[in-house]
């Protein structure tokens, strides 16, 4: 089954990416791997592919975690920030 989510794109995923929000259709269970690959590949995040956090819900998820995805559920890429 697949499900609609929405996309936030945050800092220089934000950048590379050319827009800060988006719709997916994604697998309702989907690895926190494979949805990272996926959003990398779609927004052109190579650069940063190494250095991104995903939250779901605001929730962060690890790379290992398996993810059930419902209809409506938020996905945030978060790239890394400097400052000081």
């Amino acid at each position: 089954m697949v499900v609609k989510v929405k996309l936030l794109l945050f800092a220089r995923a934000r950048e590379l990416a050319g827009k800060s929000v988006d719709t997916l259709i994604l697998p309702d269970a989907i690895s926190c791997h494979n949805l990272l690959e996926i959003i990398v590949k779609q927004y052109s995040l190579q650069q940063i592919r190494n250095n991104i956090l995903i939250s779901v819900n605001q929730d962060l998820c690890h790379i290992e975690d398996h993810l059930c995805l419902n209809e409506g559920d938020e996905v945030a890429i978060i790239p890394p920030l400097s400052g000081g």
